[in-house]
């Protein structure tokens, strides 16, 4: 480990604040064309659950969805400390391990498909419509779980990703490309994070 890796990492785990619990990442489907973009994602799973977390969610903007399953298929064989499940744009069943893929699966389309889920129940005599809460729609997304933090890289916008359950998410930014991201990237955004006074939109 490089000394500065050292150094930040050594901050990191003598901070006060914890590490997040949730991290999710957001890149694009050109980032995953760069040479060495899985091998980096991999490093990125052993950083995240090295330092704290317990759950990682990856979200995949993609462009052109002819390349969906190549990503979907290359993503459910990369090398992970933990399991990993992989979700596609055509796919509303619910992800369930500790490291979550969307590949090209928007936010706006999983948010629509999970108030259809709900709307169908209360068609179907399941729900009253006065019964219908945060939680019921949280239980019908395909990743449900909220993120404590979102690391974008290259550009300081978020796409489509998880618009409902990034809303009190701690945002960090960084113009670090993935082709070049690196452990101490990851150190200096966790350190971020903690150095952050969370409000949860009070």
């Amino acid at each position: 480990m490089a000394l500065y890796d050292w150094y930040l990492a050594a901050r990191v785990r003598r901070h006060d604040a914890e590490a997040p619990d949730h991290v999710a990442l957001v890149i694009t489907e050109r980032d995953l064309l760069e040479a060495g973009a899985y091998d980096t994602l991999s490093d990125f799973f052993g950083w995240a659950f090295d330092y704290g977390a317990d759950r990682v969610t990856v979200y995949v903007s993609v462009l052109d969805e002819a390349a969906v399953p190549t990503l979907e298929r290359e993503l459910t064989r990369v090398s992970a400390p933990r399991g990993v499940d992989v979700r596609g744009p055509d796919d509303d069943e619910r992800a369930d391990a500790p490291i979550q893929v969307s590949v090209g699966l928007g936010g706006k389309h999983e948010f629509a498909t999970a108030v259809r889920h709900v709307a169908d129940a209360v068609d179907a005599g399941e729900m009253a419509p006065a019964d219908i809460d945060e939680d019921t729609i949280e239980s019908e997304l395909v990743f449900p779980e909220e993120p404590d933090l979102v690391i974008k890289t290259g550009a300081e916008r978020l796409s489509d990703f998880m618009i409902w359950q990034s809303v009190y998410s701690e945002l960090y930014f960084t113009d670090v490309n993935w082709r070049d991201f690196r452990k101490r990237d990851y150190l200096r955004a966790v350190l971020d994070y903690q150095n952050r006074q969370r409000r949860f939109g009070r």
